[in-house]
């Protein structure tokens, strides 16, 4: 599949992608490395994947990195209940006096509980493994995680070392909350998300909201795109824009003019912070519908 081609899948999967984020998928294909999608929050980078996976009918794995993230919340864990039951049910079996066929038995496969790396790597056919705000996780991950995304291997120390049936496509995502290191990046393709234009956006909401009325769809991608030129701790992102539109809809407004009372109170699917809300008086929303009209 050429890049143009996967553009049009994406497309069909409900992501209306430019020509750079195809290219870096088509690429990250093709040469077997891990792509990195960098932007601020909001503008569809997790959605990038998850409509890439469509496209290949791959399953999509996801880790959601955090502060604190270590090798056992993301690779794997014993089911030390069941090993625990496991062992009592053992107890006096002639097998188990020597210990050695006890602990043979409550150390494999049956008790172990595969996190979304080790899940990854033990799929028979190439998922597509989502990192997740990989940003958010400490460094000391990010340098095990450089391993992982090397080898594509996992040693654990009571079964041995378990490499990959089938490489995955990794897709890193990053709000920039902290710099990512230089080794990171080196070993990824990388591609730059940002907030749709307006073009695009409308594309996008006929597509994920095919029923919306053409002035509407029009008013509310020109209201959202003045509102990302306002100064504000979270401006909103794609999915607000998807959500606003959705309620507006549903509140059967087919003119931000129609009711400015009623669009006023639809805001909390757009602002969400206090501080937004509470700055934003009900003449400036009439300000930007006036705009947006």
């Amino acid at each position: 599949m050429n890049f143009r081609s996967l553009q049009t899948a994406l497309a069909e999967a409900g992501y209306v992608a430019d020509d750079a984020v195809a290219m870096a998928l088509h690429l990250a294909v093709s040469l077997e490395r891990p792509l990195l999608l960098e932007g601020e929050a909001g503008v569809g980078k997790t959605a990038i994947a998850e409509a890439f996976a469509a496209t290949r009918g791959a399953r999509l794995i996801r880790l959601q990195c955090y502060e604190g993230l270590d090798a056992a919340q993301s690779i794997y864990e014993w089911n030390y209940q069941r090993q625990l039951l496991a062992i009592r049910a053992r107890e006096g079996a002639a097998a188990d006096e020597s210990g050695a066929a006890g602990e043979d038995a409550i150390f494999s496969e049956k008790f172990l509980l595969k996190r979304p790396l080790l899940d990854a790597i033990s799929q028979a056919e190439p998922p597509v493994l989502l990192i997740d705000e990989v940003d958010r996780a400490d460094e000391a991950f990010e340098a095990f995680l450089l391993e992982i995304l090397s080898d594509f291997q996992i040693s654990i120390p009571e079964l041995g070392t378990i490499t990959a049936a089938a490489r995955p496509i990794v897709i890193l995502t990053s709000n920039g909350v902290r710099e990512l290191s230089d080794a990171l990046r080196r070993r990824c393709l990388y591609a730059y998300v940002p907030y749709p234009s307006a073009e695009k956006e409308l594309a996008i909401l006929r597509r994920r909201l095919p029923g919306v009325a053409d002035r509407l769809a029009e008013q509310v991608v020109a209201a959202v795109q003045a509102f990302r030129r306002e100064e504000l701790e979270k401006k909103p992102g794609v999915a607000e824009t998807l959500d606003w539109a959705a309620a507006l809809m549903g509140l059967e407004i087919a003119d931000l003019r129609d009711d400015p009372a009623l669009v006023q109170a639809t805001l909390v699917c757009l602002l969400k912070t206090e501080r937004d809300q509470a700055a934003w008086p009900a003449d400036a929303t009439a300000r930007l519908i006036g705009a947006a009209a």
